[in-house]
């Protein structure tokens, strides 16, 4: 057997080998039938799926994300046979349960909109002590490569929506341009380097729980900040970031604010808790109506409360003008609750980055435990 692709280590001589012929055969077999997102994926055997059913104890009829449009739904057998597609390890099985359950819980992701011509995607954010047990990668490159718990459990997602619910590009997945984030998407918050409580620990559940939170996303927009360390600028460059006109599809916005550690930290020491950093950016995360009419936004269609020209048919005035406020900057939030924030990355530069999430604007997050390995929650 050949020594492993860039490397020059030669294969341990007591593992055991594989016909590699088989194995590209088996590789094929499922590329030649569609049950892939353009990478390989791992053969399944009926012995491999129940060492993913080991992992809990709910019934592998049960269904955990229904798509009633479609009739169609995903059930725990489902879901394990496509997170055994994706590269996942069995016990990386309860955060793909919890990710389910959350995205279910958050509501958009049965309501086609996987299939939108804006190309949304999944996005997870873990918590909890499942982060280390598992090998989950919270610093540098956290939205990159490199660690496969982060990979698979998303990959696990997509891989479900393609093979479960037959969203594939060019048929039932209308994405115009898609993101990157339609391959995977999830990553671990970076606790141990946080001023502040984890995100699942702001929403009821204990900091030695371990919870996944799941959101619908459109975007991922970076923001280099290495120039100062006075709170208000950097928080301002974080709201304009989040008002940017391109974003506004809907009447308004939301988001979640990813800082990396050495940003956490600046607000940390300057007395910011995260609370103090929402209400900020609510309160300065606007347009101007000048701003908005200069691109044809500066009203709402009367149906679908997506911006559009005030001279357009269905135009209404939107929430501002409604309110009197004609003349004044126009909020692109509608709530400091519209704005999460969480800590990822490495601590090593004035980088974080915006996640333009396309769900409940201001409501709770849909934070959910993740099973442990007793099969309680």
């Amino acid at each position: 057997m050949a020594a492993a692709a860039g490397t020059d280590q030669a294969p341990r001589a007591d593992l055991p080998l594989a016909d590699a012929t088989e194995i590209r055969r088996a590789m094929e077999y499922y590329a030649e039938r569609d049950w892939t997102d353009g990478l390989p994926v791992v053969p399944v055997t009926e012995s491999y799926l129940a060492e993913f059913l080991a992992q809990t104890r709910r019934d592998p009829d049960e269904v955990v994300l229904s798509m009633p449009h479609l009739n169609r739904q995903c059930t725990v057998r489902l879901a394990a046979i496509n997170a055994a597609l994706a590269g996942c390890r069995p016990e990386y099985f309860p955060v793909v349960l919890a990710a389910w359950d959350s995205l279910r819980a958050e509501g958009y992701a049965g309501r086609a909109i996987w299939q939108s011509t804006t190309g949304t995607a999944p996005f997870l954010l873990v918590n909890g002590p499942v982060r280390r047990r598992i090998g989950m990668n919270a610093a540098g490159n956290v939205f990159g490569s490199g660690f496969r718990a982060n990979a698979t459990i998303g990959r696990a997602i997509r891989l479900t929506a393609i093979n479960t619910f037959g969203l594939r590009p060019h048929q039932l997945d209308q994405a115009t341009q898609g993101t990157p984030a339609k391959c995977t998407a999830c990553v671990a918050e970076n606790e141990e380097e946080s001023p502040w409580p984890p995100l699942h620990a702001d929403h009821g559940l204990d900091p030695s729980d371990s919870a996944v939170t799941a959101m619908i996303i459109r975007s991922c927009l970076h923001i280099e900040a290495r120039h100062t360390t006075v709170p208000e600028q950097l928080a301002l460059d974080l709201a304009g970031t989040i008002s940017r006109t391109g974003a506004l599809i809907h009447e308004t916005t939301s988001a979640l604010v990813v800082l990396g550690p050495e940003h956490a930290r600046l607000f940390g020491h300057a007395g910011w808790g995260k609370a103090d950093l929402s209400r900020f950016i609510y309160d300065h995360a606007v347009r101007t109506r000048a701003e908005l009419a200069a691109v044809g936004k500066d009203a709402i269609a009367r149906q679908t409360r997506w911006r559009v020209p005030a001279d357009h048919p269905d135009a209404v005035p939107d929430r501002a003008e409604a309110e009197g406020n004609r003349d004044d900057d126009v909020r692109v939030l509608n709530s400091p609750g519209a704005v999460l924030v969480a800590v990822a990355g490495a601590n090593n530069a004035g980088v974080s980055a915006v996640i333009e999430t396309f769900g409940p604007r201001g409501g709770p997050p849909a934070v959910v435990r993740v099973e442990d390995e007793r099969g309680t929650t």
